[in-house]
Order: structure tokens, then C-alpha cells, then sequence
């Protein structure tokens, strides 16, 4: 029996990347998965065979898309135990005063704006339910500066911030929340960067390489189950030791 068995989990941003990973190895261990993302889903789908794998099409950043995604995931399974943001995206490159506005708000709404609805929608579900949890995946650059990531470093700290809040607002409810800060993972925004940025980026790397998206999924299902019923409120750093140097 895997430590999510029967658990309703809702990852968002599991189309690709660590939301892809994290949809799968939740399936893997008993988990009945929505995956909501803007993307088609259909081969993550495909690749969970045999779970309990479904698509529903949302945008994170839209509050009546979430609040129809948190109502349909309680009405298809009677309750929601996880809700994993994991959706986000990356915004470009560019120096705070050259940044553009458009692509800031851009960011926000999604890394940032899109992690508050997920919650907002959710955690009544979870209250109504007595318990649940909820892992954020962050990023270093919520906890360290990188130049040229000004909206994308606003919003991992910005969620960091509201993993703390809703920690200690919902904690004698028994609603965990947590927060995952992964470092560079060889996912599609990873491999997105010009070879040259890849390199000076594994040069900083203490152990050597990049992770792997399989990594941080090991993480998020720690956090979301009851092997992590003391946790809530923490940010785990899941980096390779780059916020150590």
C-alpha cells in the first residue's frame, strides 16, 4: 500500500516538469490525481497507467478556473486531501529597471497570484474535510537573489511568505502547509537557458550536477503524507547544497 493510498490530490502545473514527476509518483503511491494546467496532460496521463490519473484544463491565474478545479476534484472524490502548486512559469531575463511591466504582472499572476487562489479555493475544502495538506513548490531564488529574475524571485519569496501565513492560520485545523524551494532541476525552463547559463549555473552547483525532477517529487510526497504530520510552516531547500555556500 503506498503512503498516499486513497488520497485526492490536486497538482497543479503537472503537465510537465516537477508537477509532471510529482503527478506520477503520487499516483505510484495510491494517490487518485487531478492534474489542472493549461497544457494538455494527456501523456502524463498515458504514462500513470493504471492509476487514477485525470485532466482538468485551468488556469491558475483565473479565480473562477480554480474555484470550478478545487469543486470539481470534492465532487469527483468526496474530498480533497492535497493540493500541490507546482505551476509556474519562468519570465524571462532582464535587469529590474529594464524588465517589462507586461511581463512582470505576467509572473505574478501566475508563480504568485495563481499559488493564493489554489489556497483560497482549497483550504475551505480541506477545513470541511478536517484535515489536508498543501506543498508549494517555491524555488532558491524565493530565499537567495539571482540578477535578472526580478518577478520571478519576487514571487518564489512571496510564496514562501504565504506558505508561513496559512501554516499558522490553519494549523489547529489540521492543515499542514509547506513550501519546497527547489534548486536548478533539468526540467523545460531548465533546458530552455542558452548553453552557455547552463554552465556557469552547474559550475555553482556543490554537488556536481543539476537535479533531477523525480527528486523534488520524492519531497512533495514527504510533505503531503502522514510521515510529515509534525511539519508545517517549513521551507525545505531541495537545491544540491547551492544555499548553503
Amino acid at each position: 500500500m503506498g503512503v498516499l493510498e486513497g488520497k485526492a490530490v490536486v497538482v497543479t502545473g503537472g503537465a510537465s516538469g516537477i508537477g509532471r514527476a510529482t503527478v506520477l509518483k503520487c499516483a505510484a503511491e495510491g494517490a487518485r490525481v487531478i492534474v489542472a494546467d493549461v497544457q494538455d496532460a494527456t501523456p502524463v496521463i498515458d504514462a500513470a497507467q493504471p492509476h487514477d490519473v485525470r485532466f482538468r484544463r485551468t488556469d491558475v491565474s483565473n479565480s473562477a478556473d480554480v474555484a470550478a478545479l478545487m469543486r470539481g476534484a470534492v465532487a469527483q472524490h468526496g474530498h480533497l486531501d492535497v493540493l500541490v502548486n507546482a505551476a509556474g512559469v519562468g519570465g524571462g531575463s532582464a535587469a529590474t529597471a529594464d524588465y517589462t511591466e507586461t511581463d512582470f504582472d505576467r509572473v505574478i499572476a501566475i508563480n504568485l497570484k495563481g499559488v493564493f487562489l489554489c489556497m483560497k479555493y482549497a483550504l475551505p475544502e480541506m477545513v470541511r474535510a478536517g484535515r489536508g495538506a498543501i506543498v508549494n513548490i517555491a524555488s532558491i531564488l524565493g530565499l537567495v537573489g539571482l540578477p535578472q529574475t526580478p518577478a520571478y524571485a519576487a514571487a518564489k519569496g512571496g510564496v514562501l511568505q504565504l506558505t508561513k501565513v496559512a501554516a499558522l492560520e490553519y494549523a489547529d485545523r489540521h492543515i499542514r502547509v509547506n513550501c519546497i524551494c527547489p534548486g536548478m532541476v533539468d526540467t523545460p525552463m531548465l533546458q530552455g537557458v542558452p548553453a552557455a547559463g547552463r554552465q556557469q549555473l552547474l559550475q555553482r552547483q556543490p554537488i556536481g550536477r543539476f537535479g533531477e525532477a523525480d527528486e523534488i517529487a520524492a519531497a512533495v510526497v514527504f510533505l503531503a503524507s502522514d510521515a510529515s504530520a509534525f511539519t508545517t510552516g517549513a521551507v525545505f531547500a531541495v537545491d544540491g547544497g547551492f544555499t548553503a555556500q
